[in-house]
């Protein structure tokens, strides 16, 4: 079982997410009382739109009135499960703007090797693949609390990928808000990894301090900076 957090708010239930885009797909449908109207407004395809609002109410209800023929050419309404789920998805927007922009964590490292834009840096909790600029050799990374991804002991292969750093470690701490919650990730060293979550998550992967878990997050959304002293040294070195 896994959660990600992702760049951007999204509500997931039953293996489906709702994000910004269906969230506009809902409120164009309420603006111009009906799918085809709002789907040609957003510049997107009726049959796909068609689809993806049939499988939001698989997960979330039913979300959209559909009136057929009559006087007035029939149309489309939003029903009160489409409004709360619209409200709940701005709840969590606000919040989460409000806290993912900053939160991260940072390590210093040194590169080791390199694969073009991608380089593998030793860290002292470990190497982690990044984006590193060229000629870097001492960089501090940055993890955004919203790009890790949590997952349960044994949820993943054991393959590693380059796409993905993982790291085990133990929940140390967890912060509730309203809707997000900040898990704060003990992987060794003295070496806290943070993820945002969604408290519904919180629940669906039953953590609680003391609990082992999995950090995963992508090596092309790890950035690197070079440190202060990464000029001095690579002279020093030549």
């Amino acid at each position: 079982m896994d959660l990600e957090a992702g760049f951007d708010a999204q509500l997931d239930k039953s293996g489906v997410g709702f994000d910004e885009r269906d969230a506009g797909l809902l409120r164009a449908i309420d603006d111009h009382g009906s799918l085809n109207a709002a789907a040609g407004a957003l510049g997107r395809s009726y049959s796909r739109s068609q689809r993806r609002v049939v499988e939001l109410e698989e997960a979330f209800g039913p979300l959209v009135v559909r009136e057929r023929g009559g006087s007035g050419g029939g149309g489309s309404t939003l029903t009160d499960g489409a409004r709360d789920l619209l409200a709940a998805f701005e709840r969590l927007t606000a919040e989460f703007t409000g806290v993912a922009e900053v939160e991260e964590t940072v390590l210093d490292g040194t590169v080791v090797e390199r694969d073009g834009e991608l380089a593998t840096v030793e860290t002292p909790a470990g190497t982690v693949r990044a984006i590193v600029p060229t000629g870097s050799r001492r960089v501090r990374l940055a993890i955004r609390a919203d790009a890790v991804t949590l997952h349960t002991p044994g949820a993943l292969p054991d393959r590693e990928t380059s796409a993905r750093n993982r790291y085990r470690g133990t929940v140390s701490t967890i912060e509730s808000g309203d809707a997000l919650a900040r898990v704060a990730l003990d992987i060794g060293d003295d070496t806290r990894l943070t993820a945002l979550v969604t408290r519904e998550s919180i629940a669906t992967l039953a953590l609680s301090p003391g609990d082992e878990a999995v950090a995963s997050f992508k090596a092309t959304a790890t950035r690197a900076i070079p440190a202060q002293r990464d000029a001095t040294d690579e002279r020093t070195d030549d």
